[in-house]
């Protein structure tokens, strides 16, 4: 049980409403939910792990330890395992759209051009995690969950994104070792995970990179330090999240379970 009137005491053993109740819900725009039943809805784990979880202290609701049997309302309480949130909140969304080049990755643009957040829907409101450039495309997320946001663009947590970056000039071996043993920068030193040639053709290359960082233009700034040119670069996955189905310039839904795969890479991180 919890007394709603204080965000900071939330838990309270004392008598509450039944916001279970459909009525007692529809009058108090409230509904209080088992918190083990929370965290197996939001795939982080059974509910049976979740108890196990709880036991062991490793659940915290607003900062203080959880137990089991507590109800939360998903809306307000923050949930962490191992000092990671989990994403309780029904409100929050998450999109995962391909940005076509010439595109800018903003909420809105002075200078008028087309921004990524015209391809989502206009609310919930969502906001564009990380960047691409205006001359690149490939995958991206837009969301209102501020902490998988974090999550995904911290260097912290590691969460690598993979390019593919069609060359005009042949790449070689070194010029790959170049990039992942680092690139000085004018911003300080560029370096990527890893960096492989895909394929060669003549006088072109496809080239694959794995960053953990997004810095403006990194990529593109890094081969023009070797003296290479990018005619075409693609983002193609974060983290685990990819599909080549997804056509340029349309979006879909994360799933629960992509979702769930971004927060367990956070918490394995820290």
């Amino acid at each position: 049980n919890y007394d709603l009137g204080s965000s900071s005491a939330r838990r309270s053993r004392t008598p509450e409403p039944d916001y279970g109740n459909p009525r007692n819900a529809h009058e108090t725009g409230v509904i209080i939910e088992r918190l083990n039943k929370l965290i197996a809805r939001s795939g982080v784990a059974s509910r049976r792990k979740a108890d196990i979880l709880i036991e062991r202290g490793r659940v915290l609701v607003d900062g203080a330890t959880a137990h089991l049997g507590d109800r939360i309302d998903p809306v307000t309480a923050i949930v962490t395992i191992d000092g990671v949130r989990v994403p309780l909140n029904p409100e929050l969304v998450t999109w995962l759209v391909y940005k076509p080049t010439g595109m800018v990755s903003t909420m809105d643009d002075p200078q008028g051009r087309p921004v990524v957040t015209e391809l989502v829907p206009t609310e919930p409101v969502t906001k564009p995690v990380g960047r691409l450039d205006l001359h690149s495309e490939g995958l991206m997320l837009l969301t209102n969950d501020g902490d998988l946001a974090l999550y995904v663009t911290h260097p912290r947590y590691g969460i690598e994104k993979t390019y593919q970056a069609l060359m005009v000039e042949p790449v070689n071996t070194r010029h790959c070792r170049a990039l992942t043993d680092g690139i000085e920068l004018e911003d300080g030193t560029a370096r990527a995970k890893s960096a492989r040639i895909v394929s060669s053709h003549g006088d072109r290359s496809l080239v694959e990179i794995v960053m953990t960082e997004g810095r403006k233009r990194e990529i593109r700034r890094m081969f023009d330090t070797l003296g290479l040119t990018i005619e075409r670069l693609v983002r193609v996955s974060i983290g685990p999240i990819s599909d080549r189905s997804l056509a340029s310039g349309t979006y879909r839904a994360l799933t629960s379970d992509e979702i769930r795969s971004l927060y367990t890479l956070a918490a394995a991180a820290v």
